[in-house]
């Protein structure tokens, strides 16, 4: 396998460089939080910041609530508000139900339905405690077949009035909501796409995910078709790493263009490469030196080098929960 080093480049330097970048991320960490929307007060079971639901409206959705808390002890509650301020709508909606404290303690019966008008984004957030009553594949159901195509037309009060009593009927054994509809079964793909895309983190995460993911595999990519001998082995080793990572920067069509054209354009870029004058005088130079210079960098062959190569490094990410299922859509 070859190693790599930066001509140039001293040890107190990169020392440098690193913390820089590490200031640099911390500094950005630390300004996210302030980008974020600010989680209301409870007021009561219908929390209308956005300023779409009608006095009417809201006071039968408020009783259809209560009758149903009385019921039952669940809590349905809802929240609208204008919007996230680039904030995922998973990540606000964990931040609302820790804050609000949603269904009875030990229970975790709540649920939560945010409507986000200017962003597009709507989240049926569901307590640990009915995820079993409440399925995943049941809010999702109710977001797509009750609850969108009222958003569409504008009319976001038909919208939440069908969705909370779709909400109600499911948590009370009424209806069929968590059984999968005909729309769900002929078109699962497409609802699996979409809910891939309505999770995706928001623009400015996720350029500076794309900035690191793609640098790394970028370089890697660059220095496979730049590089004799090991050109090929890291086609094939960078497929999965080009078909995955866009995911969470471009959604699944994005990284599937990103896909295709990887495969077609790295054979294409590095045949042609391969023709160079300089191309074959390196690969002359990897066979009888053992190293060889392109573009300022240093490729040696072999597993160990001197102290100015570097050591390889790894890919690490992140996750987090959103504190009980649910589901969440946009129009």
């Amino acid at each position: 396998m070859s190693t790599l080093a930066i001509g140039g480049s001293s040890p107190s330097r990169r020392a440098r460089f690193v913390a820089v970048l590490v200031a640099l991320a911390a500094c950005v960490a630390l300004a996210l939080p302030a980008l974020a929307a600010d989680v209301p007060f409870l007021t009561g079971r219908i929390v209308d910041e956005a300023n779409i639901l009608s006095a009417g409206v809201e006071q039968n959705l408020s009783q259809m609530s209560e009758k149903h808390e009385q019921a039952t002890g669940n809590q349905v509650v809802v929240l609208t508000l204008p919007s996230l301020d680039g904030e995922s709508i998973e990540g606000f909606a964990t931040r609302v139900f820790d804050a609000w404290k949603l269904g009875q303690k030990g229970k975790d019966n709540g649920v939560l339905v945010i409507v986000a008008p200017n962003d597009r984004k709507m989240r049926i957030e569901v307590g640990y405690g009915l995820e079993g009553t409440l399925t995943d594949a049941g809010a999702s159901r109710i977001i797509r077949e009750a609850m969108t195509p009222q958003f569409k037309s504008g009319n976001y009060e038909a919208g939440i009035q069908n969705g909370v009593t779709a909400i109600v009927q499911a948590l009370e054994g009424q209806g069929d909501w968590n059984a999968p509809g005909a729309a769900s079964s002929s078109g699962s793909a497409k609802s699996a796409f979409s809910d891939i895309e309505s999770q995706l983190p928001p623009w400015p995460m996720r350029i500076l995910l794309g900035a690191f993911i793609f640098g790394i595999i970028g370089l890697f990519t660059f220095i496979g078709i730049m590089t004799p001998g090991v050109g090929w082995f890291l086609y094939v080793f960078l497929i999965p790493f080009w078909a995955m990572f866009p995911i969470i920067i471009v959604g699944v069509k994005g990284a599937l263009v990103l896909l295709t054209i990887y495969i077609i354009g790295y054979p294409i870029a590095k045949l042609v490469i391969s023709r160079q004058d300089w191309y074959a005088k390196a690969a002359k130079e990897m066979k009888s030196k053992g190293s060889t210079t392109i573009g300022g960098m240093v490729i040696r062959s072999g597993g160990s080098s001197g102290g100015s190569s570097s050591s390889g490094g790894g890919f690490s990410g992140g996750g987090g929960s959103s504190g009980g299922g649910g589901a969440s859509g946009s129009w």
